[in-house]
């Protein structure tokens, strides 16, 4: 029972670590996920949204809008910028939405409306929740004060929130006459959003047109950058320090067993029958603390979107998988050593003190 508690308890913090990298990966990119726009059209030289400046003129929207082969196109503002919101400064995406179109807007609601009007604001319910503020309550962007309409859900990550307003709003903030900053483009039925985007980049100048797969993956590689590989590197240390304590365990457990391995071995039980037994004990221990790490992990995945409900966190099968065959394979690995030790020494010194 020691021997589980405490591989359990190492497993189970690798799989904490696991739930919210791939928690904070998902989160990340959510906006770009969600908005469900087969290409995306930025400026030329641009290929992500964080920490990026897009600016493409009204008329090369209406060129896109003109090629054959779209079949709708959505425009947006967008600012990197820092709210202010219950007396505090909170880092947030905030995009510029078209009066009357909600294509591009939040796509979970948790109270509100979803698509502000003139000097209104849709935030994150999450920022609700830390900051006390409803609707109806006041935030500030960039010196303008908006009040608070609608309360959105799965907009929120440690790395940044998602706030909507008007585009004229964000326009007046940014100064920008004429342009928009991103195109979400759909695509015609039966048109590839890989060649529909070729198509773009050669029709319009000075664009960059990319299918909705590789601008997640060019905007997550910058999110990375941004502090989510530190994340990654805590689940790595994590993982590596949770395999070696396993394998000190096993090896632990098996050695103390060294004295009667050694009489079975004296009593005429094959070398095959003894390293079967020590697998199959420690593929028990190792199996029935995965097992017990998985069913901590499932209590505190709740509990800490309860107690801080600006982490995000998603356990995933793939990381169950990659968690569980690591364990048993480095579990069996550790006790293969003391089982040799074991068979390959005289049996007459099992009974010598």
């Amino acid at each position: 029972m020691a021997s589980i508690s405490a591989v359990a308890g190492a497993f189970a913090l690798v799989l904490f670590f696991e739930a919210v990298f791939a928690g904070e990966s998902d989160q990340i990119v959510a906006y770009i996920e969600h908005s469900d726009a087969d290409v995306w059209v930025m400026q030329k030289g641009v290929s992500n949204m964080h920490m990026a400046t897009s600016f493409v003129w009204d008329w090369k929207a209406d060129r896109v809008e003109a090629i054959e082969a779209v079949n709708r196109v959505t425009p947006i503002l967008y600012l990197n910028t820092v709210m202010e919101a219950g007396a505090r400064n909170w880092f947030s995406f905030i995009v510029g939405l078209e009066e009357g179109d909600p294509r591009a807007g939040p796509w979970e609601m948790v109270a509100g409306e979803a698509h502000p009007g003139p000097g209104e604001a849709v935030v994150p319910s999450v920022l609700s929740d830390l900051t006390g503020l409803g609707i109806g309550d006041g935030v500030s962007i960039a010196g303008r004060d908006f009040s608070i309409v609608g309360l959105s859900g799965d907009t929120f990550s440690m790395a940044n929130s998602i706030t909507f307003i008007a585009m004229a709003d964000l326009s007046d903030i940014m100064s920008t006459i004429g342009s928009t900053s991103y195109l979400l483009v759909d695509a015609a039925p039966g048109v590839d959003g890989a060649a529909l985007a070729a198509r773009i980049r050669e029709t319009v100048e000075k664009v960059n047109a990319l299918p909705k797969a590789e601008f997640i993956d060019s905007d997550w590689e910058v999110a990375m950058q941004m502090g989510l590989e530190i994340i990654g590197l805590m689940t790595f240390i994590g993982g590596t320090l949770a395999i070696m304590l396993t394998g000190f365990i096993v090896y632990t457990h098996v050695a103390q067993r060294e004295r009667e391995l050694a009489v079975m071995k004296a009593l005429g039980v094959r070398d095959r029958a003894i390293y079967a037994g020590i697998m199959f004990q420690v593929g028990c221990i190792t199996v029935l603390a995965f097992l017990l790490a998985a069913g901590l992990v499932s209590l505190a995945v709740p509990l800490t979107e309860w107690l801080v409900p600006q982490i995000t966190l998603s356990v995933t099968a793939e990381a169950l998988l990659r968690v569980g065959a690591a364990a048993v394979a480095v579990s069996l690995a550790a006790s293969v050593m003391p089982v040799r030790k074991v068979v390959g020494v005289d049996p007459v010194s099992a009974f010598h003190e």
